[in-house]
């Protein structure tokens, strides 16, 4: 499994193969057009609630980890029907890139979800 990480800012590349975003909003300044998707499966991006609380703060990032792998385990229908589809998605395609829009390619709720879905958690 090819599972790669990429900041959807970045031009689409050939060999990115299918392409999915993982967060739950749309990225600014982004057109459908340009982002080059196959899948958006909001529901495995972290909660509102949670997205706020971390803001994108890397001192926090631990704590956000485990709150996010949290939510991830948790039973939510919603999320489960997401994360079957993404993990479905893998399995069908040889490279994967998750799709992700923070600045920060190391400190972001797509790190953690990588690290969830090929079980380094």
């Amino acid at each position: 499994m090819d599972l790669r990480l990429e900041r959807i800012y970045e031009p689409a590349r050939d060999d990115d193969g299918f392409r999915i975003l993982v967060d739950r909003l749309w990225p600014r300044g982004v057109s459908k057009e340009r982002a080059h998707l196959d899948m958006w499966p909001k529901d495995v991006a972290p909660s509102p609630g949670l997205r706020h609380w971390w803001s994108h703060d890397a001192a926090r990032f631990d704590e956000f980890r485990e709150r996010y792998l949290a939510e991830l385990e948790a039973p939510d229908p919603h999320r489960a029907a997401a994360l079957a589809q993404l993990r479905e998605a893998i399995a069908e395609h040889d490279v994967v890139t998750l799709l992700f829009g923070a600045h920060d390619p190391d400190v972001n709720h797509a790190v953690v979800l990588r690290e969830f879905l090929v079980g380094d958690t």
